[in-house]
């Protein structure tokens, strides 16, 4: 992705990103919230910028309703896929691994579930449930495992009506990082 292409994912947020999202906040505010509570707790460039577009899936289908329809769009998979011809596994893996990390942590922590707002008890039914024990013992130990549970706690607590955030353009800098990161180790690469 060039800076250009920055400009274009930016657009599509800034088109697409009022659209409801299954709370009360739009697609935008709920993209920013979990961008802001990764910054919060300095997590890496990589993982801010993973945090914003976590839920870029839902802006390239069209679909509101999905899931009050009964159906499991696997925004997680279209948006990673999506995100994968610019961005790096630091990025993609942790966003096409959120859904798995809810899975996984209804599985071990039961307390997890209560936190979990409607529409999140919604879509897990439509996602397959929490994650059986094999593959729940599993899960941390798959590449960016670990990242993609943390950005699935600031997916959750990022559903706040009123929440203060920076600006879109705030977190341009975080992709440009990235970009900046992939670019380094792509010419360092034999």
């Amino acid at each position: 992705m060039t800076m250009n292409g920055i400009d274009t994912l930016l657009e599509l947020f800034s088109r697409q990103g009022g659209r409801r999202y299954h709370e009360d906040v739009s697609q935008l505010d709920h993209a920013l919230q979990a961008a802001a509570l990764a910054e919060g707790e300095g997590a890496s460039a990589a993982l801010i910028a993973a945090a914003l577009l976590h839920d870029v899936g839902h802006l390239l289908d069209g679909d509101e309703d999905a899931a009050r329809r009964g159906i499991d769009d696997r925004h997680e998979i279209r948006g990673s896929a999506h995100l994968a011809a610019w961005f790096g596994p630091e990025v993609t893996r942790p966003i096409r691994l959120h859904v798995d990390a809810k899975r996984y942590l209804c599985a071990v922590e039961p307390s997890y579930a209560s936190t979990l707002s409607e529409a999140s008890v919604r879509s897990l039914a439509l996602q397959g449930g929490p994650l059986d024990p094999e593959t729940a013992a599993r899960f941390l130990n798959q590449p960016q495992g670990i990242e993609a549970v943390r950005l699935r706690r600031w997916d959750e607590m990022a559903k706040s009506v009123d929440a203060a955030t920076p600006s879109l353009a705030h977190f341009r800098r975080y992709l440009e990082i990235t970009l900046a990161d992939r670019a380094k180790g792509a010419a360092a690469s034999p």
